[in-house]
């Protein structure tokens, strides 16, 4: 009943274009990832955007940018394989455990290449990490980097992580070493250099960091952010520039359905792995793994395997990939 006042919107229509799919960004060092996804939503005057993995502002690389639907599928992408190349530097430890940060400790030990190469296989596989304080995890709230600015104490308890290579790719001089880590998803390239620079005798931080892939994509792709354009005095970029939505989820192992299989998913059927025996792919994870449900070269949506079933995730739609109630 109205009472005569003007009625407030509840759904005000976004501001932007409706724009879908993923761009993927080769972040200079200097810029923060938010700071990246505001200039790709400026350039591509786009109504929603965000970003598939943190990068310090320190660090380079692969910053996959989600935007419209792409949105939906950011987890997908944070959960996938990264690559990175960082050069730690000996003898200087950081409050921030990168070159932005300032000397809290240092040390004149130098360790020999052997000493370094014995001393990865302790951080390879399923470890325990802890995060660095300039971090954005929260405690009671407030983030780390928050606290750890205002001058309090931060102390943070180790998480699980895991790292499938990290080998040392070559020593510039006694001071610097260069390595190659691939690692899964909330894996700190700065806690690594810390606890390796401690565990050959040393102190140190990371001096450059470049990331060289974030699940299925890859250095090869991402576009230079200066090259985007879009300001008052450019043409904004090109939708060319972007991939599809479902590019983001390439590295999830492929299940095919007949159109009729298909159907019943949508409907809510959940299958049987039994009755899918000979077509679950190698890589799927039957406890609790993804696959995605395609019907031929269609997709049809993410599925979960567990407890002997597969069920419905996140269905294809007109309007995207939309979760299952």
């Amino acid at each position: 009943m109205s009472n005569g006042k003007p009625r407030h919107h509840r759904h005000r229509k976004p501001k932007g274009r409706v724009v879908d799919g993923w761009l993927i960004v080769d972040k200079p060092s200097g810029i923060g990832s938010t700071d990246v996804v505001a200039k790709v939503k400026r350039a591509f005057d786009a109504q929603k955007c965000g970003h598939g993995g943190t990068l310090d502002p320190l660090a380079t690389g692969v910053l996959p940018i989600a935007l419209g639907t792409a949105t939906k599928t950011v987890p997908y992408v944070m959960d996938g394989t990264k690559s990175y190349r960082f050069t730690l530097r000996f003898g200087d430890l950081r409050d921030t455990d990168d070159a932005d940060g300032k000397t809290i400790e240092t040390s004149e030990a130098r360790p020999t290449d052997e000493a370094i190469r014995a001393a990865l296989p302790a951080f390879i596989g399923d470890i325990m990490q802890i995060p660095p304080i300039y971090s954005a995890i929260k405690l009671g709230g407030e983030r780390a980097y928050d606290l750890a600015r205002e001058g309090q104490i931060v102390e943070l308890q180790p998480r699980p992580a895991r790292v499938d290579r990290f080998e040392l790719e070559s020593r510039p001089d006694a001071d610097t070493a260069i390595f190659l880590v691939e690692s899964g998803k909330g894996v700190y390239m700065r806690s690594l250099a810390r606890d390796l620079a401690r565990a050959v005798g040393t102190v140190g931080h990371i001096a450059a960091l470049r990331r060289m892939r974030v699940g299925p994509f890859l250095e090869s792709i991402a576009i230079p952010l200066d090259k985007l354009g879009g300001s008052s005095d450019t043409p904004p970029p090109s939708p060319d520039l972007l991939l599809p939505v479902a590019t983001a989820l390439a590295d999830i192992p492929a299940l095919a359905l007949t159109e009729a299989e298909a159907m019943r998913l949508m409907q809510g059927q959940a299958f049987s792995l039994v009755d899918l025996m000979g077509r679950i792919p190698d890589a799927a994870n039957p406890d609790g793994g993804l696959v995605r449900a395609m019907a031929g070269e269609r997709f049809v949506g993410l599925c979960r395997l567990d407890s002997g079933l597969m069920k419905a995730e996140r269905l294809v739609s007109q309007e995207g990939l939309q979760p299952v109630a």
